[in-house]
């Protein structure tokens, strides 16, 4: 129901706020009029254009300046600021508008006062709606009576939630405690055997159950009692900790389900991130089928075998796929990497070795370049990896994988990482690729993989080690 609430009020602040663009459009061209330019003229077609854009621009900039996001605003600095730097914005693009499409004539007076009266009636319009959230609606015949039982610390925190929530009028009357002795804080009411007595001679409309994991408590009871009452009930699952921003609850048709996050993605982001690597994919795979012809050349004047590598890799939660490479090896490196495990520079579950004698002389070329990655585009393109991701693992490697290494496995593996431009050929150890791993999953951003990309093209371009 908040949320529900949340966006009703930021629909009609939407609406009002496009109002106050309206009046002060209006109210800066009557004004140029009244004030040295009685026969002040803007081209009727240029005005509304005016007008629309401001409308657009400024509902864009204020939802990114949390003007309509779900806490209240309580002091006037957190109003004043934003509402400025939207107004600045919008007039901003307003006058790159008029610049662009060569409006000379455009009144600089009208433009000052068109400014001026929007910021004035955004500002008034708002403080408006502060007052009446803030301050009446609490104290409304209809305000919505909330009571909540949990622990004290658990308490504390829905409190100050529902302090800090945008409604249209509720108020936290007190807590119930889990047990007679834990009532503790100038809010507590009483413990838990005292909820029917409340629900039957208190105003009471919402209870929200913050419990902690005590199983002593028998919560379907409480509920049936709040159901028969009619009253409504909220629960804050016992697994949610407040430093753990994992866990969320979604519906499955009707069915809710809470969800728990392994990573940070989300439906739009992999989708971001699939029209990406499918653009990306095509563009190295161009690329690829250009180079082919010398690089295979190359290759096979230097030594026998393929020109295209071969090698079973585990991707996104164990799936098995064959990965591609330029040959940069001798044809028996697989068999020669036995020999040479016990003198592995990693520590841990993966193999590097610096001076690799596995490599050829084309190979040393080919890494050192990355141009032996280029046929992983191909990987991309069917799915099975991304342009960004974790280092794709061999099924060696993950047989001796501990089970805090796993999660790295929970996304696809990519061409590049953060790994890969955080220093590849300085690190030695696997706890910190691991480490270095799971802080891109767990802070995912589409932003941060266009920002891996463009490092990842400049490390290489540096020569700054292999990619």
């Amino acid at each position: 129901m908040f949320q529900q609430q949340v966006q009703i009020i930021n629909t009609f602040l939407m609406v009002f706020d496009a109002i106050c663009v309206i009046v002060a459009a209006y109210g800066a061209f009557y004004l140029r009029k009244l004030v040295g330019a009685p026969n002040f003229y803007l081209d009727p077609d240029v005005f509304i254009a005016s007008i629309l854009l401001v409308i657009i621009a400024n509902n864009y900039f204020m939802g990114k300046f949390n003007l309509y996001g779900d806490r209240k605003i309580i002091s006037h600095r957190k109003l004043i600021t934003p509402i400025a730097k939207a107004v600045a914005l919008d007039f901003a693009l307003l006058t790159a508008g008029i610049i662009l499409f060569k409006q000379a004539t455009y009144s600089r007076h009208f433009l000052l006062l068109f400014v001026l009266l929007t910021f004035l009636c955004l500002y008034g319009h708002r403080l408006l709606a502060n007052f009446y959230i803030n301050k009446i609606s609490k104290n409304n015949f209809n305000t919505h009576n909330i009571l909540i039982v949990g622990s004290l610390e658990r308490g504390q925190l829905v409190k100050e939630l529902l302090e800090k929530q945008l409604s249209w009028g509720h108020k936290v009357i007190g807590r119930l405690s889990l047990h007679p002795e834990a009532c503790e804080g100038n809010d507590c009411l009483g413990s838990v055997e005292r909820l029917p007595e409340l629900l039957r001679h208190a105003e009471i409309d919402e209870v929200v159950f913050a419990l902690n994991g005590d199983k002593s408590i028998v919560l379907s009871e409480h509920l049936h009692e709040c159901r028969r009452l009619g009253v409504l009930v909220r629960i804050l699952p016992s697994l949610w900790q407040a430093d753990d921003p994992s866990i969320s609850v979604e519906k499955c048709q009707t069915v809710p389900f809470i969800t728990i996050k392994s990573a940070n993605f989300n439906a739009t982001g992999l989708l971001y991130k699939r029209v990406m690597d499918i653009v990306g994919g095509l563009f190295g795979t161009i690329l690829f089928c250009v180079m082919y012809p010398f690089v295979a050349v190359a290759i096979k004047l230097d030594s026998e075998g393929p020109v295209i590598f071969k090698q079973k890799r585990v991707g996104q939660h164990g799936r098995i796929f064959n990965v591609y490479k330029f040959r940069s090896m001798y044809a028996n490196g697989e068999e020669m990497k036995k020999e040479l495990i016990q003198h592995n520079e990693m520590n841990g579950n993966m193999f590097k070795l610096q001076h690799d004698p596995r490599i050829t002389r084309v190979g040393k070329f080919l890494r050192m370049t990355s141009l032996d990655e280029f046929p992983q585009f191909l990987n991309v393109l069917k799915g099975e990896m991304s342009l960004v991701g974790t280092r794709p693992p061999t099924t060696d490697e993950v047989k001796t994988y501990l089970t805090d290494h796993l999660k790295r496995l929970s996304a696809k593996p990519g061409i590049t990482g953060l790994w890969q431009v955080s220093g590849r050929n300085q690190i030695k150890d696997f706890d910190q690729v691991v480490k270095l791993d799971c802080r891109y999953l767990d802070n995912w951003r589409f932003s941060d993989d266009l920002k891996i990309i463009f490092k990842t093209i400049y490390v290489v371009l540096k020569r700054k080690g292999a990619i």
